[in-house]
């Protein structure tokens, strides 16, 4: 006989996640690239990074600083449904 899996309680925690990472310079961990910049808005499609980098080499991951960062000539919208990870890393 299966047993069946016991009810999870799903608790929605406002300003979490992404939004608790406002003004703060982020690295986004995506399908294709790494992104890295100050994360200075967020809606349901997209965030927007200024000052972004792309992330080329990583290094090691400990480093004060990325291997090849790159900038970018202007602020950049990344699209939520490909980020994969997120978080302050450097």
């Amino acid at each position: 006989m299966n047993k069946l899996a016991e009810t999870v309680r799903v608790v929605d925690v406002p300003n979490e996640g992404l939004i608790s990472l406002l003004n703060q310079v982020v690295t986004l961990l995506c399908v294709n690239y790494f992104y890295t910049g100050t994360l200075s808005g967020v809606n349901d499609t997209c965030v927007l990074l200024k000052n972004p980098s792309i992330v080329y080499e990583t290094g090691n991951w400990t480093a004060p600083a990325w291997s090849n960062a790159q900038k970018l000539p202007h602020d950049i919208y990344v699209m939520r449904n490909a980020i994969e990870a997120f978080g302050v890393m450097k």
